[in-house]
């Protein structure tokens, strides 16, 4: 008989609204409308999916629009919530931070103004104590290689988005082929030390003029969003909406077995309540999830 594995935490997100159920019946143009109202996050992601999915001509400027939204997410993460998790204070920025200007990029990335092209020169840039490095360092000192990590998951692309798998869905899938979070991934694993920088490499490409990117599909369209790839399915008939689908890169990070389910496994036991409200915000979940204790699971028979 095979000893039971111990899980110290499980995750438990809140049921996801019937946004299909919602929509289905209603003309194209409400249903645009609707969408973005109706959550609080990634609002210009969502309407320029939903418009693209159902055949609608997009707002002027909508890549910038997105491109400031994805922006204000990370700052808010890098800046503001994972100081906060870590009793440290907020990173400071000056008022025209948005405009990737010399002082804004200074501010954040410390000298020089920009994240490190090479993993030999990350050391160096997390031994600054100014900028987002400390946060950085921190989350590096917290999280011991190997804990609250997953495993190298299949990434998400524009085809496998829609299957609610297991999938890697976030940013760190999207800047996973830069040399620095390559390394960090076979010294780390993939675990919290990895999405945060990934967080912070965004950062510095959308600061530069990086503009994200939109899929149109047959019946659809994906679009990069904060936290990942956001996809969205629809048939149009007469005018009305008669088929929905919505994905989000939190259905895949909630799926079962998948990407929260793995790190939270992977905390050490004696910490993991400790670690889990900052693995949780860094994983970044766009609708609450609670961790709760996990029961033992039952013993597996030979």
């Amino acid at each position: 008989m095979n000893q039971p594995l111990a899980y110290p935490l499980r995750a438990k997100p809140v049921p996801a609204l019937p946004v299909a159920r919602m929509v289905l019946g209603k003309p194209v143009h409400e249903v645009a409308a609707l969408l973005p109202r109706l959550f609080n996050l990634c609002r210009v992601a969502q309407g320029v999916a939903v418009r693209a999915a159902l055949g609608l001509e997009l707002a002027d400027g909508w890549q910038e629009a997105l491109r400031q939204e994805i922006l204000r997410e990370h700052v808010a993460k890098l800046c503001l919530k994972w100081p906060a998790l870590m009793s440290r204070p907020a990173v400071a920025l000056p008022r025209d931070w948005m405009t990737g200007s010399g002082a804004a990029r200074q501010a954040l990335f410390g000298d020089p103004a920009g994240m490190p092209h090479h993993f030999e020169d990350l050391r160096e840039f997390l031994a600054q104590d100014t900028g987002i490095a400390p946060i950085l360092r921190a989350i590096s000192e917290l999280f011991q290689p190997g804990e609250g990590c997953r495993a190298i998951l299949p990434h998400a692309t524009t085809n496998a988005v829609f299957h609610v798998d297991v999938q890697e869905n976030s940013v760190a899938a999207r800047r996973a082929d830069h040399p620095v979070l390559q390394q960090i991934a076979i010294t780390h694993g993939h675990g919290p030390l990895w999405s945060a920088l990934a967080v912070a490499y965004e950062l510095d490409a959308l600061l530069t003029g990086e503009p994200p990117q939109l899929w149109r599909l047959a019946n659809g369209a994906v679009v990069e969003a904060a936290r990942g790839l956001y996809g969205i399915t629809a048939k149009v008939e007469d005018g009305r909406v008669t088929a929905f689908t919505r994905i989000t890169p939190t259905d895949h990070l909630t799926a079962h077995g998948g990407a929260l389910d793995q790190s939270l496994a992977s905390l050490p036991a004696e910490r993991a309540r400790g670690l889990a409200p900052l693995l949780l915000s860094i994983l970044d979940p766009c609708y609450p999830v609670s961790v709760e204790p996990a029961q033992q699971r039952e013993p597996e028979h030979a």
